[in-house]
């Protein structure tokens, strides 16, 4: 394996990319840690038109959410990992009662922050003990961190018209997540990565019920993953009419993509836990779904119930 090299004070790139995708991670880019500087406002004002609808946690510590140096005091350079799970052909997202790719995996929070987790142990033995000793902490969907927004400024891709992060290599069908070291790493040869959505409005157009603003933003209120998955409240007669056979998420706006055409499969297929009988199983109450699954964040009952429909219902207006 190759050294990780230093120059000029600098860890090099190169190197650490080699250690990246020896731990299974499928991209990497690197960004200086440092302030939020571009966004800030328009998250205030996406905040302030309730489009988060029940997730308050999105409001709470934006002092954190916007330095990540007060994440991890000491913080010089922003690790992001991409982590694939595209899935090609028929599965139980294809017909009604449909489930979103990612939630046939082991639950992406335990796969994506073990390989992070490998990474920064690898960082340690490196770079060894002393005055420059490897410290730092994972984040996958799980704290006050802009992940998006620091794997654009890693170079990563850009943010397409749905709000995801766009691979030109991987398409949108990535677990996203970060190492906040406090290692100084030079930056990947290119930064930044020109939106290349042109005048495509596939996505938006794929959204059934018009969550996608169109402009990186959506109404999560209206977003079928949203209700399905976030929302803790009971979902009213409109909302289980506008859900389009999705029990569980939804990938339409990301079927509709044209970057996951020819985007490599994933290589997670041995992390699948969950298929059509197991659905079958626990909807009729025969069965627990399995320990690490991340469809145990959704409401039990509401679940099963879900699963049980056997037709896409259609909305009630439009």
């Amino acid at each position: 394996m190759e050294k990780l090299k230093k120059v000029n004070g600098v860890f090099s790139f190169s190197s650490l990319r080699t250690l990246a995708l020896s731990c299974g991670i499928d991209e990497v880019g690197v960004a200086q840690a440092a302030p939020v500087t571009e966004g800030q406002q328009e998250y205030l004002e996406w905040l302030a038109k309730g489009y988060h609808g029940e997730m308050d946690y999105l409001a709470r510590n934006l002092n954190l959410r916007f330095d990540p140096q007060q994440l991890v005091p000491g913080a010089k350079s922003i690790i992001s990992c991409l982590l694939s799970y595209h899935q090609k052909g028929e599965g139980v997202w294809s017909h009604p009662p449909r489930v979103s790719r990612y939630a046939v995996l082991r639950d992406y929070h335990l796969i994506l922050k073990e390989r992070l987790y490998q990474l920064l142990s690898l960082l340690k033995e490196e770079v060894g003990e002393g005055t420059e000793s490897v410290e730092g902490r994972a984040f996958v969907d799980s704290a006050p961190f802009l992940d998006r927004y620091w794997a654009l400024q890693s170079g990563l891709g850009w943010i397409g018209r749905q709000g995801l992060l766009v691979s030109p290599r991987l398409g949108t069908f990535t677990f996203i997540g970060a190492l906040v070291v406090n290692l100084p790493i030079e930056p990947p040869p290119v930064v930044e990565i020109k939106n290349r959505c042109g005048t495509c409005q596939r996505c938006v157009e794929a959204c059934p019920t018009g969550a996608l603003l169109g402009n990186g933003r959506m109404d999560a209120r209206c977003c079928i993953s949203y209700l399905t998955i976030e929302k803790k409240t009971e979902l009213t007669p409109e909302e289980t009419a506008s859900l389009h056979g999705w029990a569980y998420g939804c990938d339409l706006c990301q079927e509709a993509c044209p970057w996951n055409v020819r985007a490599p499969e994933t290589h997670l297929q041995s992390e699948v836990l969950v298929d059509r009988p197991l659905l079958n199983a626990f909807a009729a109450g025969e069965c627990a779904l399995p320990r690490e699954s991340p469809m145990r964040r959704a409401r039990k009952e509401r679940l099963r119930r879900l699963l049980a429909q056997s037709e896409e219902v259609l909305p009630l207006s439009k």
